[in-house]
């Protein structure tokens, strides 16, 4: 990548943050305050930036609008995918990848291993949102009023003996899930299959899907995938790069 090229993408990444006056880009960059005004005033005339009235630069009208013409074209399961397939291949486990789509949360893709047992789930179905690893995932990460209207569908029926089966009970479920950084399903839909699951941002930060490695009971214990956190960790984080998330 060219040296201007890449100092204008950091200048762009930079500023996107907050605003910032000259000397701070300048700073940010380690150059010199006219090298950094320069690539100001070019980023400012394509419209990628623009001057506000206390002088501070911050992102332009046409990058928000490219941005918002820009998205259309990731198809998450297509970027996805990949990884997906990667780490079913290491973990020789069934890879979930849930997303938040409208009211509901959906499994948009399904990668399952030769040889092994079908699970009941299948690609563009509603995921049982008190009992999956992915809903917990995301719903830990939603806005409180969204979730709420996400659980008011939920019935809260008990399937097994480990089910969560009040919203008091879940709604504290759903607060470890955010200070662990991950959620489980310990065998609360069918009491022979447990999963571990991860969420995935946006080019926000917002949670708008997760990725869960399930497993017969019979094959993996919550424990043994816990073991595998680490590698999940790696995919989604990937996936949320993909998507344009920076940390």
């Amino acid at each position: 990548m060219s040296q201007s090229i890449q100092r204008a993408a950091e200048v762009l990444e930079f500023v996107s943050v907050a605003p910032r006056t000259q000397l701070e880009v300048a700073e940010h960059l380690g150059v010199h305050r006219s090298t950094g005004l320069r690539i100001l005033h070019t980023l400012t005339e394509c419209g990628l930036t623009r001057r506000h009235a206390d002088g501070r630069y911050g992102v332009g009208y046409r990058l928000a609008g490219l941005a918002a013409i820009a998205v259309e074209q990731f198809d998450l399961s297509a970027l996805a995918r990949p990884y997906l397939v990667g780490l079913g291949a290491e973990c020789s486990h069934t890879v979930h990848l849930a997303a938040l789509e409208d009211s509901a949360i959906v499994y948009v893709d399904k990668i399952e291993q030769p040889g092994m047992v079908r699970l009941y789930s299948q690609v563009g179905q509603k995921v049982c949102l008190h009992t999956a690893g992915v809903a917990k995932a995301i719903l830990a990460h939603l806005p409180a009023e969204q979730a709420d209207a996400l659980l008011d569908t939920a019935d809260f029926a008990r399937h097994t003996d480990t089910t969560i089966t009040t919203r008091e009970r879940y709604r504290a479920e759903l607060a470890r899930v955010v200070e662990r950084g991950w959620a489980v399903d310990d065998g609360e839909y069918e009491d022979y299959v447990n999963c571990i699951a991860m969420p995935v941002r946006d080019h926000a930060g917002r949670v708008m899907a997760a990725v869960s490695v399930t497993a017969l009971k019979a094959r993996a214990t919550l424990d043994d995938l816990d073991l595998l956190r680490p590698r999940l960790a790696e995919v989604t984080t990937h996936i949320s790069e993909e998507l344009g998330w920076r940390t």
